[in-house]
């Protein structure tokens, strides 16, 4: 699409208020697009959100709250978004956060699956409609090189068994990736492409909100070896934008290339995840 191709696009981008997120908004705004930023923290986010608009002079970036851990904060989000928007050509499901301890959301949920699977997939459901009738558009899920260690238990979708934050973080992105490829083939020939990115091990502030001193420590002195927030978000900005992957659905890329060190699909295990996905957050199975 270039830089031309993306004046005017509606873009959503989830937790963009530092990170990864923030610097996909920002090259996406700088490319003319209009970016609603979704945040957690509208204080945080509408600072995040200025900067944006002095560095691009694109004044057409929206600012919108939403908890991807709580069920009723993304159906408010979505019902709003709706209401405000006739389109969305690009859905980037970027916020993500690792939890040292097993938490528990109102929801019931346990808080890692919650906010980056489960928040992500109910999000995209909502807004399902609106992607296909602004066809051609694309959903981009940024997943993590630590999918491939991920492993999931059906039985234990929760964690119930044992916790580790890092362990169940590599669990849920495997089942995010999973859920990309299973959803790009229900959506095949919708006009809608479906894409997970891995954005390498980058400088953000993921281990620091984990609240484990021995996850803070790691991430900081494995710091000069991380990439910036910048680097990583070529990748999500390079699947939003580029005519190259138009027609690309169902793929992984790292680098701003399609690679094959993620998860392979697994078409029973992304059936079976499906359904208790859809059971666990109480959807319609159509």
């Amino acid at each position: 699409m270039g830089m031309d191709g993306m004046k005017g696009k509606v873009c959503i981008v989830t937790g963009s208020n530092s990170g990864i997120g923030f610097e996909t908004a920002l090259a996406l705004a700088g490319m003319d697009a209009r970016v609603i930023m979704v945040v957690r923290d509208l204080g945080r986010g509408e600072a995040a959100r200025k900067e944006i608009v002095a560095q691009t002079r694109n004044g057409s970036v929206d600012l919108m709250q939403c908890d991807l851990s709580s069920l009723d904060s993304i159906r408010r989000f979505t019902t709003e978004c709706k209401q405000r928007y006739d389109r969305v050509n690009v859905l980037i499901n970027n916020a993500g956060a690792v939890f040292a301890r097993r938490e528990v959301t109102q929801d019931g949920f346990e808080r890692t699956l919650a906010v980056d699977y489960l928040g992500p997939f109910l999000l995209t459901h909502e807004l399902l409609g609106l992607l296909k009738s602004s066809a051609p558009s694309r959903i981009i899920n940024v997943s993590s090189g630590l999918a491939t260690r991920g492993r999931i238990d059906l039985n234990d979708l929760q964690s119930e068994k044992s916790y580790s934050g890092m362990r169940v973080y590599s669990n849920v992105k495997r089942m995010l990736t999973l859920y990309t490829y299973e959803l790009a083939d229900r959506l095949r020939s919708s006009g809608v492409t479906v894409n997970a990115v891995m954005p390498g091990f980058v400088a953000t502030n993921l281990g620091r909100n984990s609240g484990s001193l021995g996850t803070s420590i790691m991430f900081a002195l494995t710091r000069p070896i991380q990439i910036s927030a910048r680097k990583g978000a070529a990748t999500s900005i390079y699947t939003a934008s580029s005519d190259e992957v138009r027609d690309t659905t169902g793929k992984c890329f790292a680098k701003q290339k399609e690679t094959s060190s993620c998860p392979m699909p697994d078409k029973a295990l992304q059936a079976e995840l499906w359904e208790k996905t859809i059971e666990l957050l109480g959807l319609p199975n159509d």
